[in-house]
């Protein structure tokens, strides 16, 4: 995941800087680029999502899906060649820009623990719905665009808007769910529901990027949409938040278990050196009770046989990150490897024998 979050963060730049720092008589050409690259590089994190060894978080589905559906628009929009194509490619990309904040709103409401009514997510589509058919009602109704016509700026497609009297009604949708984002994490902040003062920060700004980048390009006139970016990065912000958060409750978990378990209960025997038997058994005790909760659950996964393969699995780490708790593991326990380790666990603590 680390790999992801290095090559879209690359590739983010990489758009950024064609966007702003381009040539004057190649930028068309890159807008073009860039919202292809948008779209291509949503697919990406949609499918890397679900390459994830996580239980699938709907609402995150929805979410990448959303941003993928906003950038396929943009996409198609600056490739049009009609009119009638241009707002077709408008309403595709209005459908996961109002699907988006509804998807935000419930992520960060999975991520944050906080507790809901089952039938919240219907009454949000519900609101979803309407606005999506006033923001879809140009080349039908006047409500949403007053005027609306095709041009094309050094050779991209835009559309030419008079905003009309129910333009209003996404700027609320939009304020709606920022506004309840913030409670929500404001909330979980209060009750200590989010581990650190930082990822509280995160979560907020991955909501409210996405309101300034929409409020900018409301005031000034920028050729290129930066929302299209901005989306991906808070999407991204969202998942990195929702990953330290799943860790770290499982960390909590693990060691809760651990210390309701306790120590082993060694299995008196008659070992051939009773005195060093059990300075070797006090020894162990005192090695096993000096180990982190991550160190821990890493030794009982190797006293179960747990292979390397199911421990990374289970524990949501890679292999480098299992080799470096497997030395600090061996260091205090004295061994040098998993074999010497199981050895000297079994030697202390052999069950079957006979006291």
């Amino acid at each position: 995941m680390k790999k992801l979050f290095a090559g879209t963060a690359v590739l983010l730049l990489i758009m950024l800087g064609l966007a702003v720092c381009g040539p004057v008589g190649e930028k068309s050409v890159s807008l073009t680029v860039i919202y292809g690259a948008a779209a291509i590089l949503s697919l990406l994190l949609l499918i890397g999502y679900f390459c994830l060894k996580l239980r699938r978080d709907p609402w995150f589905i929805l979410l990448f899906s959303s941003v993928l559906v906003v950038n396929v628009g943009y996409f198609c929009l600056a490739v049009s060649s009609t009119l009638s194509e241009a707002l077709l490619a408008n309403r595709i990309s209005y459908l996961g820009s109002v699907l988006l904040p509804m998807s935000m709103f419930l992520v960060i409401l999975n991520v944050t623990g906080t507790r809901y009514p089952r039938y919240l997510p219907w009454v949000l589509m519900g609101v979803c719905v309407p606005v999506f058919f006033v923001a879809a009602s140009p080349g039908y109704l006047d409500i949403y665009y007053k005027e609306v016509s095709f041009a094309v700026v050094n050779s991209v497609a835009v559309l030419v808007k008079v905003y009309g009297p129910w333009h209003f009604l996404y700027l609320f949708y939009l304020f709606a769910y920022f506004a309840a984002m913030a409670a929500v994490i404001a909330h979980a902040a209060a009750v200590k529901a989010i581990d650190t003062t930082l990822h509280a920060v995160i979560l907020a700004m991955a909501g409210l990027t996405n309101l300034g980048v929409w409020l900018i390009e409301q005031l000034v006139n920028i050729e290129f949409e930066m929302l299209s970016i901005s989306y991906i990065i808070s999407e991204l912000f969202l998942l990195s938040v929702h990953l330290v958060i799943h860790e770290n409750r499982q960390l909590k978990e693990r060691a809760r278990q651990t210390e309701q378990a306790g120590p082993p209960r060694p299995v008196a025997a008659p070992p051939a050196d009773e005195e060093a038997q059990s300075d070797d058994s006090e020894a162990l005790l005192r090695a096993l009770a000096d180990l982190t909760p991550r160190e821990r659950a890493l030794f009982d996964a190797y006293m179960a046989g747990d292979s390397t393969k199911d421990i990374m699995a289970a524990m949501h780490i890679t292999e480098n990150t299992l080799k470096f708790h497997s030395r600090n593991l061996y260091g205090k326990l004295a061994v040098t490897s998993r074999k010497q380790m199981e050895s000297r666990y079994r030697s202390v603590y052999a069950p079957g024998r006979q006291g």
